[in-house]
């Protein structure tokens, strides 16, 4: 209702009273301009089909609330075809919960505790595949007072030698856990070791399926909100598994780089253009490379923003990159890959674009490896609303560090989208010259 007031959203997200260091939540639900479940109903056509150009606008406006946010979630990571109908989705819903239920089971065969309600902390094996039978992990594997966690081992190596790509698994399972234990510890829903527990199942079924990049330090920050808003497991998983489609590229590690020393170097291009003198005085701290902003980049601002307020950041991150043919493009190609170009068919309805995307399409904002994430535009507002303060202040990289790290839970999630949208806008003008 126009002319109601703002409701804080603090309540949809409940922090544990001990924890009163946590920031303070900026983002407020806003009658006629925060996308309503009544809005959100009135979207969809009689046969299920949404109208996407409109849904993307109000989100622009004043984000989703809370209440629909993870359904929204669903189409604007690409889960569903917009011009899909409520039954083609159920269909697809049904069939990915039962994938998920089959690569889950897969994991279960290989490591019982998968599935149990329960999660590991210390290494089962060695480098070489070698059981570990510290008694601290025999303990985190019992999984009952008829288990044992040395009959398991036995089951393990009974076949002979583990595979290398099983053993690589195993081994990322006890970091899983230890990162489990620290992701999104302030919020009440963690409370629950069966929320713990699923958050680690997730995490831990897609380093299985996803071997190229397995897990990173990072990712539990990206799963977190994912199991917030959804209730099952297998939807919850798929949301992750299409973040991480536009993200893997960031973790995917070689001998020589990271994967997100891209997104760096085409930062450094950026604030080189747009503001060179910010840029030289960077430089000249040792901060040339950017390495400074790489935390911001791979867990996407978690940790600059409150848990509600980065929630409200993502969504008109996507909001604004959401491009019609991402779940064509997402299911033409199995889980643990990346993004790519749709195949040629009919062009893509700008109606349907989001602003950054709609940008990108008239004049060509793309590299050669597809068209810049939003996100590198959004440090890159950062810096610049920080450009005074860190020419002023900054005598070395950890001034540089200290004054990034200073302005968590200070900054306003749409006015730097704001920024991201003008820098990017300018940076197109000027490449072009």
């Amino acid at each position: 209702m126009w002319g109601a007031a703002a409701e804080p959203a603090d309540s949809y997200y409940k922090v544990r009273p001990e924890c009163t260091d946590v920031a303070k939540t900026r983002f407020k639900i806003k009658p006629g301009k925060t996308l309503s479940v009544r809005k959100w109903q009135a979207a969809f056509v009689q046969d299920g089909s949404l109208d996407i150009g409109k849904t993307l606008r109000r989100i622009r406006r004043g984000g989703i609330h809370p209440s629909i946010r993870g359904e929204v979630w669903e189409f604007l990571l690409g889960c569903y075809d917009p011009s899909s109908t409520f039954d083609e989705r159920e269909h697809i819903r049904q069939r990915r919960r039962k994938q998920y239920a089959s690569w889950k089971e897969e994991c279960k065969k290989m490591f019982p505790v998968i599935g149990s309600g329960s999660f590991i902390t210390a290494p089962v094996v060695t480098e070489n595949g070698q059981p570990n039978l510290d008694p601290l992990v025999l303990q985190e594997i019992n999984l009952g007072t008829n288990s044992n966690g040395s009959i398991f081992f036995k089951k393990l190596t009974s076949r002979g030698p583990l595979d290398k790509k099983v053993v690589q698994w195993l081994l990322s399972l006890h970091q899983i856990g230890l990162d489990v234990n620290r992701t999104d510890r302030s919020l009440e829903f963690y409370e629950k070791k069966e929320n713990m527990s699923k958050l680690w199942d997730i995490l831990s079924v897609y380093a299985w399926i996803d071997q190229d990049v397995g897990y990173c330090q990072g990712m539990s920050d990206l799963c977190s909100p994912m199991i917030v808003l959804l209730e099952d497991e297998a939807d919850s998983f798929f949301c992750f598994e299409r973040l991480m489609r536009r993200l893997r590229g960031n973790f995917r590690c070689t001998g020589r780089s990271v994967g997100v020393e891209a997104q760096l170097t085409h930062l450094s291009s950026i604030t080189q253009v747009m503001d060179p003198k910010l840029h030289q005085h960077l430089d000249k701290l040792g901060g040339g490379d950017y390495l400074f902003a790489i935390r911001m980049l791979m867990v996407q601002f978690r940790r600059e923003f409150s848990f509600c307020d980065s929630l409200y950041l993502w969504e008109m991150m996507w909001a604004l990159e959401y491009d019609p043919d991402l779940f064509h493009v997402y299911e033409a190609h199995q889980c643990g890959s990346e993004k790519t170009e749709v195949p040629n068919g009919k062009p893509k309805s700008m109606r349907q674009c989001g602003k950054y995307e709609r940008q990108n399409m008239r004049n060509g904002g793309k590299t050669a490896e597809g068209p810049l994430p939003i996100s590198v535009f959004l440090v890159a507002s950062v810096l610049k609303d920080k450009s005074y303060k860190l020419m002023t202040e900054a005598r070395g990289l950890d001034d540089v560090v200290k004054i990034l790290n200073d302005m968590s839970g200070n900054l306003d999630a749409k006015k730097t989208c704001s920024g991201a949208i003008k820098i990017h806008k300018k940076y197109l003008r000027k490449a072009k010259k």
